[in-house]
């Protein structure tokens, strides 16, 4: 009878031991661990960028900009481009009126610079804008329910999706707009100590035998106070000729091809930028509503 051959007793535990110990030392194919989960934030706002964790209390509390005048910044207010798109901001405070949509940016820009060099506080009511002058001052009204704020401009932007205007979370809040993430506002700049531009003060008439009179300014452009009857179109009444002046000075150029020729005359203690006169209103509405669908100017139609 053959035998079997077998292992010792010994020899069959040490192989057991030896492959327990390779397994153990065997590194384990794993799946690696799943990535830590983002910060929470609220999916009502625009692309998850909320307000943070920690809003200030007084959020609604929060002050509107106060207008005053600064000098502006040597270097924000240069042409440049974006995207392929040329942009020329504006070098003087003037008017300027716009409808379109306002959206905003929180979060991710939160403690950036600015595109004047300052720093970027979400909960301040500030505002981001392409060509407004850096530093400026705008109040944003949202169409639907008719709620405003002043904002401080001090920022470039927006580019995309023909937006007009960038709102601060705070801004945006106030006039309600945040948690849809944009919404179709009216944007008009603010000149300290004019109010809010708007062109729409209504030419106060003039008495026919009012002397003609003639004010020399660095420009060395004239000022009449003559009437000849008949409508105005008003673009833009300032308090001193000087602003009267550099806004004739920017006009004059996109009008030439409206065929139309802007003029300055002091009218009810203010110096008005207008073209006209023309014989009769339904005429000079006609030119205003062409003007402001051509080049956005707000205006106004007033006698002479």
């Amino acid at each position: 009878m053959t035998r079997s051959h077998t292992f010792p007793r010994g020899a069959l535990l040490f192989a057991c031991a030896a492959l327990l110990a390779a397994c153990a030392s065997t590194p384990k194919n794993e799946p690696p661990p799943a990535p830590s989960a983002p910060p929470s934030a609220s999916t009502k706002y625009y692309k998850d960028d909320g307000p943070g964790e920690s809003p200030p209390a007084n959020l609604d509390a929060i002050p509107d900009a106060v207008p005053r005048l600064e000098p502006l910044n040597r270097f924000a207010n240069r042409p440049y481009t974006v995207l392929g798109k040329d942009y020329v901001p504006a070098t003087s405070l003037r008017p300027y009126k716009e409808r379109g949509v306002a959206s905003w940016y929180g979060r991710k820009f939160h403690g950036q610079k600015t595109s004047n060099g300052e720093t970027y506080d979400m909960y301040a009511m500030t505002a981001a804008h392409p060509t407004l002058p850096l530093p400026s001052y705008a109040r944003v009204t949202n169409v639907a329910t008719g709620r405003s704020v002043v904002v401080r401009v001090n920022d470039r932007g927006p580019f995309l999706h023909d937006r007009i205007i960038d709102l601060s979370y705070a801004a945006a809040h106030r006039i309600g707009t945040a948690a849809k993430g944009s919404g179709e506002v009216i944007v008009e700049a603010i000149i300290p100590g004019e109010g809010t531009l708007i062109a729409a003060t209504p030419l106060p008439p003039v008495v026919a035998t009012a002397p003609q009179r003639t004010v020399e300014t660095p420009q060395a452009a004239a000022v009449s106070t003559e009437s000849s009857g008949g409508f105005s179109v008003q673009l833009g009444a300032f308090q001193n000729n000087v602003n009267a002046q550099n806004f004739l000075a920017h006009v004059q150029g996109q009008l030439a091809t409206a065929q139309v020729e802007p003029r300055v005359r002091e009218a009810g203690g203010l110096y008005r930028v207008y073209v006209g006169p023309y014989p009769d209103r339904d005429e000079a509405k006609k030119v205003a509503d062409r003007l402001t669908s051509a080049f956005g100017f707000a205006t106004a139609v007033a006698p002479h």
